[in-house]
């Protein structure tokens, strides 16, 4: 363990690797970060009360959007963003909620063509004669067939990676971040992404799921702990929360992440998936809490008097980072669901937003995505190539996700001779 130095701020500890003694850490960071707090002049209880007020006139407007029957959920057409006419309301509702479906992001026949085409490759390779069960817990399960595929090298999962329509949207999303300091560091290129490989779901109509709990992603302790995360995070704990920017890439891209079979090694500014069927808002889809500022609620609120010394709310490594209604319910409250898509549409969430799946009985009509995330290339995703392209030369399962390996022995998967130059960049190939 080191130390870093600020001027004029008491130094914290950090961990560049997980802490043997996860509850020895955490005992001595949190006084460590108050201390920090209070050296601004402020105390932790004034910091976070206006973070709350921040939080508080967040919920308030999405609530009145729902109420008077507004779209929480900035909808965008895709010739809008290919043909740069966004108008620069929607460019700025987009950067308040932090979440966007893109309407006719690909052609509905080509998504449903995907569908089919991923079908085909499953039940070619005879996936459901050899399925052994989810390789981990983070996803439920439905009937005797998985929802959640480990599937990740099929033809339609690397030709909508490589599109040029996804590469048009991903590049959007990402202009909304600040990528390079006032020092020129560039911490990702906007405009190349590391096609991070992910799953797919397919949920049958009649399926029961239990959904997905409320929680966020983009790290565990390493938030609070690792030096990159405490300098991205700077002015959350040293009594700036005002100058806070959720769209600010710094330090980001470049830091440790602690190791768990739930964590992703690559930096994503938008989470994302790609629609493959038509799904009513009402049939177990995505909820976000639209704010893109909610890590600082979430990273301070574990530093208040009520929480044990030795607790961060219930985060910890090797599972996801939980949002619980008896540490934060104030945030269930805008919990919303995404509008109706279509085959085609996709649909796209900030890196930190909290986010949930509801769950749903007897579901009408299929409900099937790929996911996709906009993970702009950058030191973090840079080093995560290496790892991604050997599974994708051996059609192994990649190393963010359990060693199932299904795909190696199948044939028709995606190789690398299909791959475009976008696809070879992604790669890390060119």
């Amino acid at each position: 363990m080191a130390s870093t130095t600020q001027p004029q701020s008491p130094a914290l500890p950090h961990w560049e690797e997980t802490p043997a003694d996860l509850r020895a850490a955490i005992r001595e960071i949190k006084p460590a970060l108050r201390a920090r707090i209070e050296a601004s002049g402020r105390t932790v209880a004034e910091v976070f009360a206006a973070v709350e007020e921040r939080i508080k006139a967040r919920i308030a407007e999405t609530e009145a959007d729902r109420e008077r029957g507004a779209e929480v959920w900035p909808v965008l057409e895709y010739a809008d963003i290919a043909n740069g006419t966004v108008t620069p309301e929607q460019l700025a509702k987009l950067k308040r909620r932090g979440c966007l479906i893109v309407r006719g992001h690909f052609p509905r026949e080509q998504a449903l063509a995907w569908d089919a085409d991923i079908v085909d490759y499953v039940e070619r390779n005879e996936f459901f004669e050899t399925y052994r069960g989810p390789g981990d817990n983070f996803f439920g399960s439905v009937g005797s067939k998985p929802e959640i595929y480990p599937i990740y090298w099929s033809q339609a999962q690397m030709q909508a990676r490589q599109s040029d329509r996804m590469a048009a949207v991903q590049s959007f999303l990402n202009s909304f971040w600040k990528h390079t300091s006032e020092d020129g560091t560039q911490w990702f290129d906007p405009n190349r992404d590391a096609l991070y490989p992910d799953r797919i779901r397919r949920r049958p109509p009649g399926a029961d799921s239990s959904g997905l709990g409320t929680h966020c992603d983009p790290g565990t302790l390493d938030l609070w702990m690792t030096e990159e995360y405490q300098k991205a995070f700077r002015h959350l704990f040293d009594g700036t929360v005002e100058a806070y920017d959720p769209w600010d890439a710094a330090h980001r891209t470049t830091g440790p992440q602690y190791p768990g079979s739930t964590m992703c090694s690559a930096f994503r500014t938008f989470q994302g998936w790609t629609a493959l069927s038509d799904m009513d808002n009402d049939q177990g889809v995505l909820h976000t809490v639209p704010i893109p500022e909610i890590m600082a609620y979430l990273l301070l609120r574990p530093l208040l008097p009520d929480v044990p010394e030795d607790s961060m709310c219930g985060a910890t490594v090797n599972q996801v980072f939980p949002v619980t209604k008896r540490w934060h319910p104030l945030l269930y409250s805008a919990l919303t669901p995404i509008s109706d898509v279509r085959a085609g549409d996709s649909v796209w969430w900030h890196c930190d937003m909290i986010h949930s799946v509801a769950p749903v009985e007897n579901q009408q009509g299929w409900g099937n995505v790929m996911y996709i995330p906009a993970a702009p290339w950058c030191p973090r995703n840079e080093r995560y190539a290496a790892e991604v392209r050997e599974a994708f030369a051996t059609g192994s399962s990649p190393s963010d996700f359990p060693a199932e390996h299904y795909e190696r022995i199948w044939t028709d998967r995606f190789t690398q001779d299909q791959l475009n130059d976008t696809g070879r960049r992604g790669l890390g190939l060119d």
